[in-house]
């Protein structure tokens, strides 16, 4: 690896790190968010929300700017902006001010991850190009992992407004290290742009989660939410349709031909929206139920982040030679596991008895999934299509994600307690247990799906 390519690693993740960390980062300071500004559940399901919405939807659109203008231009506005963004959030003074500077801040999150990817994909290739995929990936997982942990710091040391002032820092050190790149930004002329699958796809997804939040507020019989639940899943249903006809469409659909990119991506579903829930709900519980510090419910989650940098690179080579299969089928099973174990937590909260033993089994089995899960669903497409499957497996991840958040009011109600923490923990079991099944069923190893892969190549 040359000095150049090193240099363009790190930027490309740095400046992914800093999006995929403000996803998870806020989770833990939600409660404090809550107690200054007021609004309770509704107000912490939107601050997290906001910020899916835009990040989501705008992400692969996002991409076609980094070829248009420039993958350093683009990263460079999505860094001022994410900058921006988060000053906003940080000085914000009412809740609704500050879900407006979190939706800004996932426009400004949705212009770095395509293009640190393209970053990526120009200077490698190869085998070269995979490693360096699969590290971006890595730290970009290890960024939802480590929010809570980083956020809890700031609340406790100081305020909640720090979790979003901080951010400066990291996008300062970015937009030096940019400064310093001796290659030429790439541009392509006349790259169409899918303004109308992105539009399609952004109003939908605000439109549904937007009822999907304000039922538990509303109810189910107010014909506003059955109004923009039933408006959200016909905007979606029109954004599919429209992609399949659609000359350059923003989501290539023929991926999903590929058997191990379809059920790859299935499988990032239900993991992905158990996984969200999780971690939304155990730090609030923890402190709103609990008693706990933030500081203190983000070190909960330490296990898991420790789980992952230790065994994630050993099950990623294991995987590599062994196959995905069976590690995305007993990794999310493991995983499961550990939040049955968690029905037992009562009103004493007692982490080293109810909660430890369960945490520690989900990072065991979040370990096993994730490097496996990135290599079946990059692996199953030719590598010239790496970049563009990889931005669309995260698109995927963040949407379940978001709407993970968004129903959880109709699970644990609107105040989250003790009977209300054990539906959400089943709930989370039960998608990744179903993420083990569909990848035990539709995952298949290399030496069966690689012709599959060569005939979309």
């Amino acid at each position: 690896m040359t000095r150049e390519q090193r240099l363009i690693l790190v930027i490309a993740i740095l400046a992914s790190f800093v999006a995929f960390l403000d996803g998870s980062v806020v989770n833990v300071a939600l409660p404090a968010i809550v107690s200054d500004l007021g609004g309770g559940l509704l107000l912490q399901q939107w601050v997290v929300d906001a910020y899916m919405i835009t990040l989501g939807s705008l992400m692969l659109l996002a991409g076609s700017f980094s070829d248009l203008f420039g993958r350093q231009r683009i990263l460079r506005i999505g860094l001022v902006g994410f900058a921006l963004g988060s000053i906003a959030c940080a000085v914000a003074p009412t809740g609704g001010l500050l879900i407006a500077a979190r939706a800004l801040q996932g426009v400004a999150g949705a212009l770095l991850v395509p293009s640190s990817l393209a970053l990526i994909i120009s200077a490698f290739s190869g085998s070269a190009q995979g490693r360096a995929i699969g590290l971006w990936t890595a730290w970009t997982g290890m960024a939802f992992i480590l929010g809570p942990l980083i956020g809890g710091l700031f609340v406790d040391a100081g305020s909640w407004r720090l979790i979003f002032a901080i951010n400066v820092l990291p996008i300062g050190i970015t937009l030096w290290l940019l400064s310093r790149l001796q290659s030429k930004d790439v541009m392509k002329s006349r790259v169409p742009l899918d303004v109308p699958g992105a539009v399609l796809c952004a109003l939908g997804l605000a439109s549904l989660v937007y009822g999907l939040i304000e039922q538990s507020h509303r109810g189910w019989d107010d014909g506003i939410i059955m109004a923009t639940i039933a408006g959200g899943l016909a905007l979606l249903t029109a954004f599919i349709a429209y992609e399949q006809r659609a000359k350059h469409p923003m989501v290539p659909l023929d991926l999903f031909g590929v058997r191990n990119f379809l059920f790859g991506n299935l499988a990032t579903v239900t993991i992905y929206a158990g996984l969200s829930i999780a971690t939304f709900t155990l730090v609030i519980f923890m402190q709103q139920v609990g008693g706990y510090k933030a500081l203190e419910a983000g070190l909960a989650i330490m296990p898991v982040t420790l789980a992952m940098f230790f065994l994630s690179p050993r099950f990623g080579r294991l995987a590599g030679k062994y196959g995905p299969r069976w590690f995305m089928t007993v990794g999310p099973l493991v995983a499961a596991s550990g939040f049955v174990w968690m029905l037992q937590v009562d009103d004493r909260v007692d982490y080293l008895t109810q909660l430890l033993p369960g945490v520690m089994l989900f990072g065991v089995g979040l370990s096993v999934t994730v490097s496996p899960l990135t290599s079946a669903v990059l692996g199953a497409v030719p590598s010239k299509s790496a970049g563009i499957a990889s931005a669309v497996n995260n698109m995927v991840a963040r949407v379940a994600g978001l709407v993970g958040i968004a129903l959880i009011g109709l699970v644990t109600g609107a105040a989250l307690d003790v009977a209300g923490f054990h539906r959400a923990i089943l709930i989370t079991a039960g998608l990744l247990a179903v993420g083990g099944i569909i990848s035990a069923i539709g995952i298949e190893n290399a030496s069966t799906h690689a012709a599959a892969a060569k005939e979309v190549a």
